[in-house]
C-alpha cells in the first residue's frame, strides 16, 4: 500500500479525535478510540477516498492508539499534530439513556494549530468536513470556523454535522448559524434538532436550520426509521435497510461518509441514490461493535438492495 502521507488528500476532516471511556459495570471501564469528526475521516479512508484528519492528539498511550488506528485505515497523517498535553476523554457512564461528560480543560485537541500545517496542504482538497464537540470547545472552535471560511474561499466544498452533545449551550447558536451558512452539505439527526433547537417542533427546527442556507444539501436521519435528503425544494425519503444490528455507535458518522463518498464519486446521481448511499453506510456500520468504519462490500450490497427496492 502506498504511504497515504505522500498521497494528496481530496477529503479533509478537521476537529476532534478522542478516547471514549465506557463503563462496563462495577469498577470496570474500557477505552475506545473515537470522536465524531475522526470517525468520518476513518470511514472515508476505508471507502477509498484519499482523506486527511486535521487535529491534535496527545503524546501518551491514548494519542498513540488514535495515531495507530488512523494509520491502519490509510488516513493521511500529514495534518495530524501531536501535542504534549493531556488527552481528551469522553466518559460514558451509561449508554441508554445516555449519561456522559468530557474531561479535557486544556487537552491536546484545543492546541491544534492550523498555521502549522505544511505548505500547499489544501491544493488538492475538494471536500472538508467539520462538526462534533470540536466546534463547541474554545479556542479550537474559532480556529475551525476560520479554517472552514478559508477553505470555502478556496473553492473547497464544506460538510457540517453538529452532532449535538450537552456541551453545546446557548453560545453555540452563533457557531450553528456560521457553519450552516458555509456548508454545502448539512447532516443532522432528529435528536440533534431536539438538542440544538429545543423550543421548536421537529419540522420547525429543520426549517429553521435550513433557513440559514436553503441551497445546501441536507440529510436528516431518524435512526431505524430511515432518513430524508433535501436539495432546494426537492426531497426524498427512504427507510434504512434491515440488518442484524450489533451496535449503532458511529452509524451517523458513517452515513456522513457514505453521502460524501457518493457526492464526490457520483455527482450526477439522482438525489435518492445519494440518500441510499448514506443509509447503506450507516447500516453497514451497525454490523460491528464500536465506531468501526463500514465495510465497503457490505455498504455496496446494502446500496444495491436499496436501489433495487426503489420505485
Amino acid at each position: 500500500m502506498p504511504d497515504p502521507t505522500n498521497t494528496a488528500p481530496i477529503m479533509l476532516c478537521a476537529g476532534e479525535a478522542l478516547t471514549d471511556m465506557i463503563h462496563q459495570g462495577g469498577e470496570q471501564w474500557v477505552s475506545r478510540v473515537g470522536g465524531s469528526v475522526w470517525n468520518v475521516a476513518r470511514a472515508l479512508a476505508v471507502l477509498g477516498e484519499p482523506t486527511a484528519f486535521a487535529g491534535a492528539v496527545s503524546c501518551d498511550r491514548f494519542g498513540d492508539a488514535l495515531w495507530n488506528a488512523s494509520e491502519e485505515v490509510g488516513l493521511n497523517l500529514g495534518l495530524m499534530q501531536r501535542v504534549e498535553r493531556s488527552p481528551l476523554l469522553a466518559v460514558v457512564e451509561r449508554s441508554e439513556p445516555p449519561r456522559y461528560f468530557f474531561i479535557g480543560d486544556d487537552s491536546a485537541d484545543l492546541h491544534f494549530d492550523p498555521e502549522a500545517l505544511p505548505a500547499e496542504w489544501l491544493d488538492s482538497l475538494r471536500w472538508a468536513h467539520f462538526g462534533g464537540i470540536s466546534l463547541a470547545r474554545e479556542p479550537l472552535a474559532s480556529k475551525l470556523v476560520a479554517l472552514a471560511k478559508k477553505l470555502k474561499f478556496h473553492g473547497v466544498r464544506i460538510s457540517y454535522d453538529p452532532n449535538y452533545r450537552n456541551v453545546m449551550g446557548r453560545e453555540y447558536a452563533w457557531t450553528l448559524q456560521s457553519m450552516a451558512t458555509l456548508a454545502d452539505v448539512i447532516k443532522v439527526s432528529d435528536d440533534d434538532l431536539r438538542g440544538l433547537l429545543p423550543h421548536y417542533e421537529l419540522d420547525e427546527a429543520l426549517q429553521h436550520l435550513r433557513g440559514f442556507n436553503p441551497d445546501a444539501i441536507c440529510l436528516l436521519t431518524r435512526g431505524g426509521e430511515g432518513a430524508s435528503l433535501y436539495r432546494g425544494a426537492a426531497r426524498c425519503d427512504a427507510r434504512a435497510p434491515k440488518v442484524a444490528v450489533v451496535d449503532t455507535v458511529g452509524a451517523g458518522d458513517a452515513s456522513v461518509a457514505g453521502l460524501l463518498h457518493s457526492l464526490a464519486g457520483h455527482p450526477d446521481r439522482p438525489l435518492r441514490a445519494h440518500l441510499h448511499a448514506a443509509l447503506a453506510a450507516g447500516s453497514a456500520a451497525c454490523l460491528q461493535s464500536g465506531a468501526t468504519p463500514p465495510p465497503p462490500a457490505a455498504m455496496q450490497q446494502l446500496f444495491e438492495q436499496l436501489e433495487g427496492e426503489a420505485p
